[in-house]
């Protein structure tokens, strides 16, 4: 999940697997699989910061667990 701050100033957490698409026009409307849109004030480096950041965390949790 990341952080996302809607055009209205609210934050809401956000599966980054459900983003299909992102359009920047000047905000950022993002598409989901689900077929919501969804507005949020994010810049396009800072969105795909923090889903880099989250799939590392999850790459990270993964490599602590022994397969023994």
């Amino acid at each position: 999940m990341i952080i996302v701050k809607k055009i209205n100033g609210q934050e809401i957490l956000l599966n980054s697997d459900l983003i299909q698409t992102v359009e920047f026009t000047p905000h950022a409307v993002m598409s989901l699989t689900t077929g919501e849109k969804i507005i949020v004030d994010e810049t396009r480096e800072d969105l795909l910061q923090k889903i880099i950041e989250y799939k590392r965390s999850i790459r990270r949790g993964l490599e602590v667990v022994s397969w023994t």
